[in-house]
C-alpha cells in the first residue's frame, strides 16, 4: 500500500475536523485555505468573498447538536449562538489540537487533475496552487463547502430592474451593501436566510414595506418546544423512519397550526417534506402585518415587479435568498465527470465517494438535518481507516447499489427540488456510516488474512 500524502481543500468546519483525524492516525497531509483564518462560511467578512454570514446571524442548530464529539462548546454558550461565537469555537478547536500551523493560509487550489498512472501505486493527483506551485498527492479531500456560489432565478436580470437587486450572499445588514430604510423591499424565498433577513428588515422603522415572494408555502418551525431547543428532542434514529416522521409531522401541526392563520400561503406538502425553515420571529412578524406575501416573480420592468398571477408591485430593492450551486472550480476544465448534473444531483457513496473514482473524497458535502458542522467529523472516521488500510471499500457495483438505496431512503420524504438533492438525516446517516465502517473493517481483515495465507513461506 502506497503511503498516503493527502491534500485537504478548505479549513472550514469540515476541513479542520478532517485534518485532526488524519493527524491522529499519523497520515501525512497538506491543508490549503484561501482565506487568512479558519471558519469558512462562519467567518464574518471573510476576505475570500465566500462567506454568507450576515451581521445579525445566529445559527439555527442548537449548541448541543453542532459541537464536536471530543471538544464540547463552552458551557456558557447559548442554545443558538451568534456567528461570532461559532467562529471562536472553530478557532479554539484548531488551537486545542495544534492544527493551525499545518494550514497554509492565503493559498487556494486552482486546479486538481488525476494523474494518468500505469498502476495504482503511482496514481494520485496533481494539484496547482494559487501561488503557481504544483504538488502531487496520493489522495484529495474536497472540503470547500457548498454555500458560496449564489444561484439566482432566471428572471433576476439586474439590467431589467431599476432598483437594487442582490443575492442574500451579499447581504450584510440593513445598510450594507444597500440602504434599506424607507424603501420597498422584496425578499425572495422562504428558507432560513430569507426568513432571518425578512424578519430583520420588516420592522416599520426600517423598510417602508416588506414583501416576501415565494413559489410555494412552507412550514415555519419554532426554535423551541416547551422551553427546550427543538432539535434536542428529535426522534432517535432507532425509531422506524415512518413512525418518527408521522409523529414529527403531527407535533409540528399542533405547535404552529395552519400557516394561513399568520397570513402565509398554505404549504402544498406535509411538514418535514422540505429542509426545515426555522425562525423564532417570522410567524410573529407575518401575523403582525409587518411581512406581506407575494406569489412567485415572473419578470422585472424598471421598478415594476410582475408576478405569476398577473398582478404587479413596485419595489426598490430585491434580495434573492434563492440558494447556492454546488461547485468545484478546481475540477473545471480538468475533470468533466466530477460536477453535479443539470438537476443539481451529485450522488456519492456514503455522501463521500464517487464510485469508480479512486483517491477522492468529499467531506461535509450534504444538506444535513439538523447540522452540517460535525458531519465531516463522522465521515473522517471512515476516511482515516481507508487510508491506513484498516477499512476496505466494497466493489464499485456494490457501492452504487448502496448509494442508490441510501439516496432513496434519505430523499423519500422530500419533494423534488435542487435544494433537496443532497439532503440527509444526520442521526440515521451516522448509524449507517458506523455500520459501513464496521463492515469495511471486516472486509479489510479478511483480505489481509487471505494475503497472509497466500504468501510464500521461506
Amino acid at each position: 500500500m502506497t503511503t498516503p500524502h493527502v491534500c485537504i481543500i478548505g479549513a472550514g468546519c469540515s476541513g479542520i475536523t478532517t485534518a485532526k483525524r488524519l493527524a491522529e492516525f499519523g497520515i501525512s497531509y497538506d491543508q490549503f485555505e484561501l482565506s487568512d483564518d479558519v471558519g469558512g462560511n462562519w467567518y464574518f467578512r471573510n476576505p475570500n468573498g465566500r462567506s454568507a454570514v450576515y451581521e445579525s446571524l445566529h445559527i439555527d442548530t442548537s449548541t448541543a447538536r453542532l459541537q464536536f464529539e471530543d471538544f464540547p462548546a463552552p458551557a456558557d454558550y447559548p442554545d443558538f449562538p451568534h456567528h461570532t461565537l461559532i467562529q471562536d469555537y472553530f478557532r479554539a478547536y484548531v488551537e486545542k489540537f495544534g492544527l493551525r500551523d499545518r494550514i497554509e493560509f492565503g493559498t487556494g487550489v486552482e486546479r486538481a487533475r488525476r494523474v494518468s498512472a500505469g498502476s495504482t501505486s503511482d496514481a494520485g493527483w496533481d494539484v496547482t496552487l494559487s501561488t503557481g506551485e504544483s504538488r502531487r498527492y496520493t489522495d484529495l479531500v474536497v472540503a470547500n463547502g457548498h454555500h458560496w456560489s449564489p444561484r439566482l432565478p432566471d428572471w433576476a436580470d439586474p439590467e431589467a430592474f431599476a432598483g437594487d437587486l442582490i443575492h442574500s450572499h451579499a447581504y450584510v445588514n440593513p445598510f450594507e451593501p444597500v440602504e434599506i430604510r424607507g424603501r420597498t423591499v422584496i425578499v425572495v424565498g422562504m428558507g432560513n436566510s430569507a426568513m432571518d433577513i425578512a424578519s430583520e428588515l420588516s420592522s416599520p422603522w426600517m423598510a417602508k414595506k416588506l414583501y416576501v415572494s415565494a413559489r410555494r408555502g412552507v412550514w415555519v418551525l419554532p426554535k423551541y418546544r416547551n422551553g427546550v431547543a427543538a432539535d434536542k428532542v428529535m426522534a432517535p434514529p432507532d425509531i422506524p423512519r415512518e413512525q418518527a416522521l408521522a409523529a414529527g409531522r403531527q407535533l409540528i401541526k399542533e405547535l404552529v397550526g395552519n400557516m394561513s392563520n399568520y397570513g402565509l400561503p398554505e404549504p402544498d406538502h406535509e411538514p418535514l417534506s422540505a429542509h426545515p425553515s426555522v425562525s423564532a420571529d417570522f410567524l410573529t412578524k407575518a401575523g403582525s402585518g409587518d411581512i406581506h406575501m407575494l406569489p412567485a416573480i415572473e419578470r422585472l420592468d424598471g421598478r415594476t415587479v410582475h408576478l405569476v398571477d398577473g398582478s404587479s408591485v413596485e419595489a426598490d430593492v430585491i434580495i434573492c435568498a434563492t440558494g447556492y450551486d454546488m461547485r468545484f472550480p478546481f475540477f473545471e476544465g480538468t475533470e468533466p465527470d466530477l460536477h453535479p448534473d443539470g438537476e443539481h444531483r451529485f450522488p456519492l457513496f456514503k455522501r463521500m465517494i464517487k464510485p469508480g473514482v479512486d483517491h477522492l473524497y468529499f467531506l461535509g458535502l450534504a444538506q444535513s438535518s439538523p447540522t452540517i458542522v460535525n458531519l465531516a467529523e463522522q465521515q473522517s472516521k471512515l476516511l482515516a481507516r481507508l487510508l491506513t488500510g484498516r477499512y476496505a471499500l466494497p466493489p464499485v457495483e456494490e457501492q452504487v447499489r448502496i448509494m442508490e438505496q441510501d439516496e432513496a431512503e434519505h430523499l423519500a420524504q422530500y419533494y423534488a427540488a435542487p435544494r433537496h438533492t443532497i439532503q440527509i438525516d444526520f442521526g440515521r446517516y451516522v448509524v449507517d456510516l458506523l455500520a459501513e465502517i464496521e463492515a469495511g473493517e471486516a472486509r479489510a481483515a479478511a483480505s489481509s488474512d487471505r494475503a497472509a495465507t497466500a504468501a510464500p513461506t521461506a
